[in-house]
This record gives structure tokens, sequence and C-alpha cells, in this order.
């Protein structure tokens, strides 16, 4: 019972310890991507419109990078934003490939609305 015991409280130690230098290694700072959000000069999803033309943009874009299966789930994930006929993509990419894809792609599905590209581009680590 007793070695159960030790055993049980010393695996519980070395998880909680690998748990915290996980938790460590994947930290992100996001202060000042949330500061450029925050400042009102760069559009996020709340500037939207609700223009029936705009969600049809909005719409045929993001469902033209969800049937495209050579995009990597955090592609699929950016925001896509129409105002005024003005296309704003916004997010992180996993590589200028799939920057270039995404943009070919709005396009496309845009129907001749001007698109603004403002994809980050975070190579794995």
């Amino acid at each position: 019972m007793k070695r159960s015991l030790l055993a049980a409280v010393c695996l519980s130690t070395v998880t909680l310890a690998a748990f915290a230098a996980d938790e460590d290694k994947t930290k992100v700072d996001n202060t000042a991507t949330n500061q450029r959000d925050r400042s009102g000069e760069t559009k996020t999803s709340g500037d939207q419109s609700n223009n029936s033309a705009d969600l049809k943009i909005t719409q045929a874009i993001r469902q033209a990078l969800m049937k495209d299966d050579g995009l990597s789930t955090t592609a699929k994930n950016i925001k896509v934003i129409t105002t005024n006929g003005q296309v704003t993509l916004r997010g992180p990419v996993k590589s200028a490939q799939e920057k270039a894809k995404i943009d070919q792609i709005a396009k496309s599905a845009a129907g001749g609305a001007k698109i603004d590209d403002q994809l980050d581009i975070k190579e794995p680590k």
C-alpha cells in the first residue's frame, strides 16, 4: 500500500513538472497584437458589414477556403472581413505559399472585390 501511494505521488510530481514545462514553452505574448486590434485602425470581425453584397463576398471566400484540402486548419481560420466591397484578410498562416494560395482563392471568390492581405506568416518553430 505504501509503495503504491509513493509511486502515485512520484508519478503525479513528474507529470505536473512536465506539464508546467510545456506551459512555459507555449506561452505567447499577444500584447502588441491586442493593442493593435483595439486601436480602431485595424479591421476586426466586428467591422464586418451586414450589407447583403458584403456578406455574400465573405461567405464565398470562406466557403472556398473550407473546400481547399491543401490549406492548414490555421489558414482556414483566418479573419475574412468585408466592408463596402473591400475584403480584409487577417490572421496567421504557416507559409508564404499558403498566404499566396489564400490570396488567390480570395481574389477568385470575391468577384472583383479589392483584397487587403494582412496575413502574417508564422513559421513553425
